[in-house]
């Protein structure tokens, strides 16, 4: 029998069948059609929401049965969230975002390091630096507008204003793209055709979107308005929108739909453009005043990053893992707007990245968090130990430590934390720092101590600048020094490969190689199977587009190589840059560095 694949919510299970070659004058096949249908709005599984609390004021095991969750101390209603809503059982969902966190960490950092304190509530309006950066699709690290579909945007949005972000964070969503609202809306924010509504009794509500209606609140206000909807059948409509599990909700609400527009006399063809629209939103329509309140934190983010980036960026790398970015990426992104860094060091570092004040500059430095295999309870024993004075040398160290394992002195040793401590000339290396730090964990007494000093001058050639950084990589997952691809640069321009700085100023349609790191790959189910690639080097990001046909080609390489090498056409329209790959071959650096973000 063939198999069946979930494609598009709004296809009925029977035209699904048709399509796979099973007919329902079968017995056997009416059968199993019958038992599906009933299976359809059942729950798939059972899970525990994240964030959703039930509060009530008496006894809740005397109206629904509760039972214990899998988290010690935790119990579970054995109800899902409509059947709740539908007792008048109170319920709360508390939604956890990253950013929140980056941001009271902010608040408490800049007053230390700035001078100056920031008030969210009363930042500075239409700031020049935010505006600029989110034309230009500067927003790593940004909240809701980082990804690389936002980045695709930005530049032919434009934002000028408040309001404009919150447009932006609302369209790059299931809803208005299957919609198809996304483009007819970028055409008239781009002046390439007249803003016009679904019908003219609906200009007043969709008149700040460009007649395209892009929010959840509009979409309600235009059933009452083209249907007559009740606010009671508005608020079915709303519960429909969010439940995900059931087609037969929506389909009710659109024969309500169709009915009401008929009777208003509205036109077959734009009642069919109103009900996608509508329809569409159940795909995950944004309400506005959930867009505003994202896009209030999204401009928040922009305005310390573009005003107070240090801060920015430990709050960033101390928060992790959040985003679209490896903490590699940040620091790189960080590095070409001027930040400096200071790595990991035994006598500097605190368990968290930290800022340092020299000579008028901030500089980030590494925490100890960012070593590998390092157990937290040493590090802040070390700290600890730490505030009676520093090191005096290896041995000290690892006396006062003896729990250190080699596992953790080793990595301390090839990052170069360990550099600073007192020792012979000529042995401030990584290498040699790991040499020491093997003689100075000798069991030895007291007489031949000073022996064993004396001959411990490592026999071991420093690291080259290329081993360093992959040392970085190996026992922290980033490098502040130079991106691995700088080193292979004379023999790629030799290839003819350009660099992504290079390449992103080229002529629009011309051939092009171009090189670099996976930093995160994406397959959107809204994408009919291409799928989106960054590729970081030493000056930059650049986006590929790769066709379904060239990925089942080169599914293994694409999915899983490090380091990719693409030949393709540029494409730059309203200042949106990306390659779109002809093809594509693994890249081999020696080394694997940073790994990649991949959304599936």
């Amino acid at each position: 029998m063939p198999q069946l694949e979930w494609r598009d919510p709004n296809d009925t299970l029977e035209r699904r069948f048709r399509e796979a070659g099973l007919s329902l004058q079968d017995p056997r096949i009416a059968k199993f059609f019958s038992i599906t249908s009933e299976m359809l709005d059942l729950p798939r599984h059972l899970g525990q929401h994240s964030g959703g609390m039930v509060i009530c004021a008496g006894q809740l095991d005397s109206i629904v049965p509760l039972e214990p969750a899998t988290m010690p101390g935790r119990v579970v209603v054995q109800w899902d969230k409509d059947d709740c809503a539908d007792m008048k059982i109170v319920k709360v969902d508390l939604l956890g975002l990253g950013m929140m966190a980056v941001l009271q960490d902010c608040l408490e950092v800049i007053p230390q390091h700035y001078g100056t304190t920031v008030d969210l509530a009363h930042l500075p309006q239409n700031d020049p630096l935010i505006y600029e950066a989110l034309q230009q699709a500067d927003t790593l690290g940004l909240f809701q507008v980082e990804s690389r579909a936002q980045q695709a945007i930005l530049p032919r949005m434009k934002p000028k204003c408040f309001y404009d972000v919150v447009i932006q964070v609302a369209i790059i969503r299931p809803g208005p793209i299957v919609g198809d609202m996304l483009h007819p809306f970028l055409r008239r924010r781009q002046g390439l055709e007249q803003p016009e509504s679904l019908h003219p009794w609906l200009d007043q509500v969709l008149e700040r979107t460009l007649g395209v209606p892009l929010f959840q609140e509009q979409l309600l206000r235009m059933a009452m308005i083209v249907a007559n909807f009740t606010g009671g059948e508005a608020e079915e409509l709303r519960r429909a929108m969010g439940f995900k599990r059931s087609e037969k909700r929506m389909r009710d609400v659109e024969t309500k739909l169709r009915l009401g527009m008929t009777q208003n006399a509205i036109a077959p063809d734009v009642q069919e453009r109103i009900v996608q629209a509508i329809t569409s939103f159940a795909l995950y329509g944004f309400p506005e005043s959930h867009a505003a309140s994202f896009a209030l934190i999204a401009y928040a983010s922009a305005y310390l990053k573009c005003h107070y980036l240090a801060a920015f960026t430990i709050c960033m790398l101390n928060n992790q893992p959040m985003g679209f970015y490896s903490p590699a990426t940040l620091v790189k992104d960080a590095q070409r707007h001027g930040q400096r860094f200071r790595p990991v060091e035994i006598q500097h570092s605190d368990y968290t990245c930290t800022i340092e004040e020299d000579g008028g500059t901030l500089y980030v430095r590494l925490g100890f968090n960012y070593v590998r295999g390092l157990r937290g309870s040493v590090a802040q024993a070390i700290l600890a130990a730490r505030q009676a004075g520093p090191f005096l040398s290896l041995r000290d160290l690892i006396g006062r430590f003896p729990e250190l394992n080699k596992k953790e002195i080793a990595a301390l040793a090839e990052l170069g934390a360990l550099n600073a401590l007192p020792k012979d000339e000529g042995d401030r290396h990584r290498r040699g720092a790991l040499w020491q730090a093997s003689a100075a964990a000798k069991p030895v007494g007291p007489l031949l101590e000073t022996a064993v000093e004396e001959s411990s001058q490592s026999p071991l050639a420093p690291m080259t600048p290329t081993q360093c950084v992959f040392s970085d990589f190996s026992n922290s997952g980033l490098t502040i020094g130079k991106h691995p691809m700088t080193f292979h640069r004379e023999r790629l321009r030799a290839m003819g490969i350009l660099d992504s700085e290079t390449a992103k100023a080229g002529r629009n349609g011309s051939v092009v190689k171009i090189a670099g790191c996976v930093i995160t790959r994406q397959r959107p189910g809204t994408a009919k199977g291409f799928v989106f690639l960054s590729l970081e080097d030493e000056t930059g990001i650049v986006n590929v587009i790769v066709n379904p046909d060239l990925f089942e080609r080169r599914h293994r390489v694409c999915v899983t190589e490090p380091y990719l090498l693409i030949k393709g056409i540029l494409q730059n329209t309203w200042g949106v840059i990306s390659v779109r790959a002809a093809d594509l071959e693994s890249l081999s650096l020696g080394e694997q560095t940073v790994s990649s973000h991949d959304f599936h």
